[in-house]
């Protein structure tokens, strides 16, 4: 689907799609209200209704044990690798189909990495997961299917063991060594 066609409405896209970004980006707000911001947006209004979507979505994302008793505390006291999960839960909020992610565990320390490359297995059954990384190793560890791009152009695609294992382009098999200049 073309989504820049004028027939498409922008908003069913947004509604389709949660965005994380590189750097975690809380709300300047409670963590309870961080994860509440999409449904209030859309007239969810019903306090059960978002307490338990909140709920759900930060035991979804590994946070719930970790912040159940500070809900009202601003989101940004937590840690970055907690931000980052809770910017994941306010995404999956409001239902996603597609979740797009660019670098997001590239500001976190390797403890912080490990669970957020874990949460994305476990929601790769449910959700369909695009991920933007400049780290190979990652990639190998997470990836289905792999677009590899140089300078603005795709070079290779495919199912990523055979890319990992067998690229066709000698770019790709240089960026995968790390030989790249």
């Amino acid at each position: 689907m073309d989504i820049y066609s004028d027939s498409v409405d922008p908003y069913m896209i947004r509604r389709k799609i949660g965005m994380v970004f590189q750097k975690p980006i809380p709300l300047p707000m409670s963590i309870y209200d961080n994860v509440a911001y999409g449904l209030r947006v859309n007239g969810v209004k019903d306090k059960k209704v978002l307490d338990k979507v909140v709920r759900e979505n930060l035991e979804k994302v590994g946070l719930w044990e970790e912040v159940k008793d500070r809900l009202r505390d601003s989101a940004f006291n937590l840690s970055g690798g907690q931000q980052q999960r809770l910017c994941i839960a306010r995404a999956l909020a409001v239902e996603p189909e597609v979740i797009l992610l660019d670098e997001p565990t590239s500001s976190l320390d390797p403890a912080s990495t490990k669970r957020i490359e874990e949460l994305l297995k476990r929601l790769s059954r449910d959700y369909t997961i695009v991920i933007v990384t400049h780290n190979v190793h990652q990639a190998m560890r997470l990836a289905e299917h792999v677009v590899f791009i140089f300078e603005g152009k795709v070079i290779e695609q495919g199912d990523a063991e055979e890319i990992f294992k067998n690229p066709r382009s000698i770019l790709t098999k240089a960026y995968i060594k790390g030989d790249f200049s």
